[in-house]
């Protein structure tokens, strides 16, 4: 971040943000566990490794919280640089990462810590609307306030290729799985008030795309706020599929459209081949 700017941001290793803004915040890394071996996410298990082994191995990952020591690390980090700090977490209805990082700021009061209220590129927009407050001049009250009153604007909505990885995590039972693949069933999800739920279910990946794409312009984007689009596995194909066949959502709108890969938290029960658009609700 620019060493002018008095204002640090912290993210955990679920929020996906675009290549270029990675250097700009801090990241406190969750750990991804595949049988005895532990892995700290987006350290020594990247994500292209991690959606290899999710793949290959038989045994589903878990994943867990940072502790509070990981967060006061950061936090001692950024009180030596003399700054102030704002924490951007992924849903405390999601994950115990939320209470780590409060639980370590009561030492610091010069730490803030907001719960983003959703997760992966969901909350990396709200991250990417932070970090351009930030390079803006805004003011750190002024910033903690305009980002509670931003998550709630924000919307992800992502399409699942698959349902093996829902039924592996016990979300749906086998026999759902065995009858939603055999239907060639893909759903449509969403966060809503902190947590995943299902918007639709589409059968065959044509018209899955065309319910994803109806969710999309029935939710209206804001073009002049972030928008970040993202994929899960090791191949973006699909998502490369959605963006030429929904042309007329990006074109002449947007400068630029920015992808991502999705995080190992929502990549361990979405499994691969998944593809998700996160953009703040036009409220004109």
């Amino acid at each position: 971040m620019d060493p002018n700017n008095d204002i640090q941001i912290i993210i955990d290793s679920t929020t996906n943000i675009r290549e270029e803004y990675r250097n700009l915040v801090l990241s406190v890394p969750l750990t991804v566990t595949f049988g005895e071996k532990e892995y700290l996410d987006d350290v020594n298990l990247s994500l292209n490794e991690f959606y290899e082994k999710l793949e290959n191995e038989n045994i589903l990952p878990t994943t867990s919280q940072p502790s509070p020591a990981a967060f006061e690390k950061i936090y001692e980090e950024v009180r030596n640089q003399g700054k102030a700090a704002i924490v951007i977490t992924l849903s405390a209805k999601l994950s115990g990462t939320y209470q780590s990082a409060c639980i370590a700021a009561q030492s610091y009061p010069e730490v803030t810590v907001i719960d983003s209220g959703n997760v992966t590129i969901g909350a990396g927009i709200l991250i990417e609307h932070a970090i351009q407050c930030v390079q803006k001049g805004m003011s750190k009250d002024k910033l903690v306030e305009e980002l509670i009153k931003k998550r709630e604007d924000i919307c992800i909505i992502a399409l699942l290729d698959t349902l093996e990885y829902l039924m592996k995590g016990g979300r749906i039972s086998k026999a759902s799985a065995i009858a939603g693949t055999a239907l060639n069933i893909k759903p449509v999800i969403t966060v809503k008030d902190g947590v995943i739920s299902v918007l639709g279910k589409a059968r065959g990946s044509h018209k899955a795309n065309n319910l994803l794409v109806e969710h999309v312009k029935k939710m209206g984007v804001d073009y002049d706020a972030p928008v970040l689009l993202g994929y899960s596995g090791t191949s973006r194909e699909l998502l490369d599929n959605y963006i030429n066949d929904n042309t007329e959502l990006w074109t002449d709108r947007l400068e630029r459209l920015n992808t991502t890969q999705i995080c190992s938290v929502i990549g361990t029960h979405a499994g691969p081949g998944a593809i998700a658009v996160a953009f703040f609700k036009n409220n004109t």
